[in-house]
């Protein structure tokens, strides 16, 4: 067991005026992840504490927070990288709702306004068949459709921090990953969205949203990704007959 001592942010909006820090100190075993040292708090030391996990496994996504000023899942974030003392904080550039738990309301929105879903090209041959592809069709994405929507790439993101109205990467992550699936008919509505002045140009090409994603879906490569196709499309309109095909 180790004594552990956290420093975890806490803000109720009916109480507080503003986010405050409160230390505890936690008896920990050595295997432990920061999620198992706030379930700790929670169970023994202080019940009012909140924050959002589920599957304790890095998968749901849904424990993203700041440990020590670094965008982590809480499941996968190990007490024994963190000799000191550890801070904890809520997910960066979102409005936090209480304590640790913060609003996803916007980044929801921006999700939806990608298309985040297949669009049949064609209908398929039969009732209910299914639409097939090889497994070289299906490598040219399957990477991108790694997300868990985790969101620790926004919390990571400058840009984000600068221009609220910025996509983002997991948004335009995943409208890529549609736009390269050989069954997908929807591109050019994300086009629109993903090309357009708030979308992959405001990236400025950090690299910060891989170095963080804790599924190594690399956001910065499907972004240069998205600003190559884009180009492509700008040349293709101005320069070939008819357009775009």
């Amino acid at each position: 067991m180790r004594l552990v001592h956290l420093e975890v942010l806490r803000y109720d909006p009916e109480v507080d005026a503003e986010p405050r820090l409160q230390a505890y100190d936690v008896e920990c075993q050595e295997e432990w992840v920061v999620l198992d040292a706030l379930n700790a708090i929670k169970d023994v030391l202080d019940p009012t504490l909140a924050y959002r996990w589920s599957c304790h496994m890095a998968v749901c996504g849904s424990c993203g927070m700041m440990v020590n000023g670094e965008p982590k899942l809480a499941c996968h974030a190990f007490l024994r990288d963190y000799p000191g003392t550890i801070r904890v904080e809520p997910l960066a550039n979102f409005p936090i709702e209480r304590d640790l738990v913060t609003v996803a309301d916007d980044f929801i929105d921006k999700l939806r306004s990608v298309r985040p879903w297949l669009v049949p090209k064609v209908p398929a041959p039969v009732p209910d068949a299914e639409y097939r592809q090889t497994p070289a069709q299906l490598m040219k994405y399957r990477q991108f459709s790694m997300c868990i929507n985790c969101m620790l790439c926004y919390a990571a993101c400058p840009e984000v921090a600068l221009q609220p109205l910025f996509l983002g990467p997991a948004a335009i992550t995943l409208a890529h990953r549609y736009n390269l699936d050989s069954r997908d008919g929807g591109r050019d509505a994300r086009q629109d969205v993903i090309a357009s002045h708030v979308g992959v140009w405001d990236c400025s090409f950090v690299g910060a949203c891989s170095e963080v994603c804790p599924k190594a879906v690399d956001p910065a490569a499907a972004l240069q990704q998205v600003k190559v196709a884009s180009t492509l499309d700008w040349f293709a309109d101005k320069l070939l007959p008819g357009g775009r095909k």
